[in-house]
């Protein structure tokens, strides 16, 4: 069967060890999972691993559809796509500065846990797909990995094995952050732990803004 083509072995291991060095370096998508898991529950830390995880399917699609190709036939549509995302990130860390102000958080820490399932999700899939540096990340790892024409099937598992590391990596990071330990250091240190986890959302997307 082509599944088990023994030439799929190189790309793909090779694939694997270059997006596992990307997911385990901190960035947005650690810092909403940990954040999520620490101040809501374990489920809803898994549940945007999981959002994180689509936002790898869809980057990883994007990369083997070309979208390297597109970013630079028509670079006003990178230069907008950065923008959004930065502003987006932006937007999440002075929200996360707005919380840890005193006179908010006595009101917002009971409300926390209520956040739904789906909002979880979609922090997830948001954080990942707000930052376009991912998407030519992803396009070099596929250029540099993969054969010229890649077939179906070889795009189909390294996308499965992309998703599936985001997945591992952003769930051991919810369980770790969701234990009893964790939480309780999480309330001692919640105001200072929310200024940090939104500073460097503001100097994430600073950075995607003003490195054009």
């Amino acid at each position: 069967m082509e599944l088990f083509n023994p030439a799929y072995a190189a790309p793909l291991a090779s694939l694997a060890l270059l997006w596992m060095v990307a997911v385990v370096t901190p960035g947005p998508n650690f810092f909403n999972t940990a954040q999520l898991a620490a101040s809501c529950s374990r489920r809803h830390g898994v549940v945007a691993s999981a959002g994180v995880a689509t936002g790898t399917v869809m980057w990883g699609l994007a990369g083997g559809l070309g979208i390297k190709s597109l970013f630079t036939t028509a670079p006003m549509l990178y230069l907008a796509f950065k923008i959004i995302g930065g502003c987006y990130l932006i937007y999440l860390g002075l929200k996360l500065f707005k919380r840890s102000a005193p006179a908010m958080s006595q009101n917002l820490l009971p409300d926390e846990p209520q956040r739904s399932l789906f909002s979880a999700w979609r922090l997830g899939l948001l954080g990942n797909l707000s930052n376009p540096k991912a998407a030519l990340f992803v396009a070099t790892i596929f250029a540099s990995t993969m054969p010229p024409s890649p077939s179906p099937m070889l795009l189909t598992l390294a996308v499965i094995i992309m998703a599936t590391l985001s997945f591992s990596w952003y769930s051991s990071v919810a369980l770790v952050f969701s234990s009893e330990r964790m939480a309780n250091l999480y309330g001692r240190s919640r105001k200072w732990l929310d200024r940090f986890a939104g500073g460097c959302y503001v100097l994430f997307g600073a950075h995607l803004v003003a490195n054009r």
